[in-house]
């Protein structure tokens, strides 16, 4: 972690396609953005629930699916150079003299005049296994997150799940791991066809174990894990290793968010509808999280919400400067920037 703190115009809490479009609307406007994510790339709900689910009613789209949506987006922001902290949270907002200070998970600090939350309806955060012993060894031995592939060379093993994470991982860390194995609680597994078939094959090559079950107990001292416990149709069985890593899918939640200060209707944030400001000065919020009379939960809406939002960030970014409205078909500044002059 940097001592000094990222300095940008723009923090954008979430990197769905409403945070996405905000990089768009804002670099139109000259503003430098950095975004935060739990995930681990670009797109938010799209990219992880739905990748191959059609949408209709994106303007001039007739139909695109989630990923195809998010890789649009990703090419329409690129003359904009956005930097991404993926895999990390936004937990901290504090007020400083010239605007915010957002600390985040990882422990990177990003100092802005302001801060757009477009976080969808929450944070995705790992479901957590459903042990009461669980706590006690999480992020010591049983881990919902990798961060970093090295800190799992020569350990033992076990990966818990059926979904494109679970292979991804157990694929990824086959080369490095001393002992490894898989359990999930039937022989199908939802992970793409050619992930699966990797798996198999490193199974039948006697490279990784699996296990058709349930983990229902770990065994270990001081947060380090000797074995876990699962439970298969012919009974229970005891399957030594030094580390689990559980991948039950993700949950939304309000997260940190809840604790700084702004003004809530449940678990979404209340704004001003002329420029999707919070009641924190210099905080907006944008896309499926925020609320106001009317409100529809549409991409299209969240993109509309980012134009005003942006206007009104302007002032905050660039208060000496008077904000010239242009649109993007006169301007040769910016079709020379997005690259059709």
């Amino acid at each position: 972690m940097s001592s000094e703190p990222v300095r940008t115009d723009l923090v954008i809490v979430g990197a769905g396609p409403v945070g996405l479009f905000a990089v768009f609307e804002a670099g139109l406007l000259g503003m430098s953005c950095h975004l935060v994510d739990n995930l681990d790339r670009p797109g938010g709900q799209c990219a992880e629930l739905y990748p191959e689910k059609p949408i209709y009613d994106i303007p001039a789209v007739p139909v695109c699916t989630g990923q195809e949506l998010v890789d649009r987006l990703m090419q329409q922001i690129r003359p904009f150079e956005p930097t991404f902290h993926f895999r990390q949270q936004a937990e901290r907002l504090e007020r400083i003299e010239k605007g915010w200070r957002v600390t985040t998970s990882a422990g990177t600090v990003f100092e802005a005049p302001a801060v757009v939350i477009a976080a969808g309806a929450g944070s995705f955060v790992p479901r957590r296994m459903p042990l009461p012993e669980a706590s006690s060894f999480e992020d010591r031995s049983l881990f919902y997150v990798v961060r970093r592939r090295e800190d799992f060379r020569g350990r033992n093993i076990l990966v818990a799940g059926g979904g494109d994470s679970a292979l991804d991982w157990l694929l990824e860390l086959e080369p490095l791991a001393g002992e490894l194995a898989i359990v999930h609680r039937r022989k199908d597994f939802r992970a793409k066809p050619d992930s699966v078939e990797r798996m198999r094959g490193l199974i039948e090559a006697g490279r990784i174990r699996m296990h058709i079950g349930q983990i229902v107990g770990l065994e270990g001292v001081d947060g380090r894990l000797k074995a876990v416990r699962i439970r298969n149709p012919e009974g229970e069985i005891r399957h030594p290793c030094d580390t689990v890593l559980a991948f039950y899918g993700l949950k939304m939640e309000l997260g940190p968010i809840a604790d700084w200060g702004l003004e809530l209707e449940g678990s979404h944030i209340k704004v001003d509808t002329a420029t999707f400001e919070t009641n924190l000065p210099g905080v907006f919020a944008v896309g499926d999280i925020c609320t106001y009379p009317g409100k529809l939960k549409l991409i299209l809406s969240g993109f509309h919400e980012t134009a005003l939002m942006s206007h009104k960030a302007f002032t905050y970014c660039f208060p000496e400067k008077r904000l010239v409205f242009r649109h993007t078909t006169s301007s040769s500044d910016l079709r020379k920037k997005l690259g059709v002059a």
